[in-house]
């Protein structure tokens, strides 16, 4: 993967001060609208393409961007990096849903991520000498926990599992990945924190469970894309 400092990237085509240095990252690009309108002030949209919507504005009197990261670790990793990289972000938090592995986690609990176990091939391209553990900034987690909790929102943080597959083969995983203590399963957890630590940069994930991947329960797509509204607020009162 080559670097360049040219400014639009084939994904985003901002100018470079376009992005302001704390981004929200929900996989949905529509629920990035969502944020956007209902939370943040002065907004302009600085991206568009691919229907990759990101906005720009302020959260009391904070400079905040808000961009969809689309599904996936690939998709994750390119606009991450890029931002990273390109347009000088310094933390980015996803805001996203995930399958509860726990059993006593119900629908809409909050979770935060402390590391990400991986299915994926995404941390090979680093080169490291062993197995990297890609884990969430303490500053921000903590500063995420306290704003849960100053509002009486309880939080559960551990691991999750950042998965390349939502359909998978192997029918036995799930029950094993939860018997190692895994709370959770999403899909971009993982390349966010290592392209985070790859930067020197700050990365959390704050997510909303959406579904209990052992007992069938689920909410509808809709109420994903504008229901997590604690989760919002929890991740703005981290900036």
């Amino acid at each position: 993967m080559s670097e360049t400092p040219s400014v639009p990237t084939p994904h985003i085509e901002a100018p470079r001060d376009a992005v302001a240095p704390r981004v929200l990252m929900p996989g949905d690009p529509l629920r990035a609208a969502f944020i956007a309108e209902n939370y943040l002030s002065d907004v302009k949209r600085f991206n568009a393409v691919r229907n990759m919507l990101g906005f720009t504005g302020y959260h009391r009197g904070v400079p905040v961007s808000v961009m969809g990261s689309g599904m996936g670790m690939p998709s994750m990793g390119i606009y991450s990096y890029e931002l990273f990289h390109f347009y000088g972000a310094e933390q980015i938090i996803r805001v996203g849903s995930a399958g509860a592995y726990c059993e006593d986690l119900e629908l809409m609990d909050l979770v935060a991520a402390i590391g990400a176990a991986t299915n994926s091939s995404y941390e090979e391209q680093f080169g490291m000498p062993g197995r990297c553990c890609p884990t969430a900034d303490f500053g921000l987690l903590r500063r995420a926990v306290a704003a849960a909790e100053e509002r009486g929102w309880p939080i559960r943080v551990g691991n999750v599992l950042s998965s390349d597959t939502f359909y998978s083969a192997d029918e036995t995983a799930a029950a094993r990945w939860a018997r190692m203590g895994i709370l959770a399963v999403e899909m971009e957890a993982a390349a966010l924190y290592l392209n985070a630590a790859w930067a020197g940069r700050q990365a959390l994930a704050l997510l909303s469970i959406s579904d209990h991947v052992f007992r069938g329960t689920a909410l509808p797509a809709a109420e994903r894309q504008t229901s997590f509204t604690r989760m919002m607020e929890v991740a703005l009162a981290t900036f």
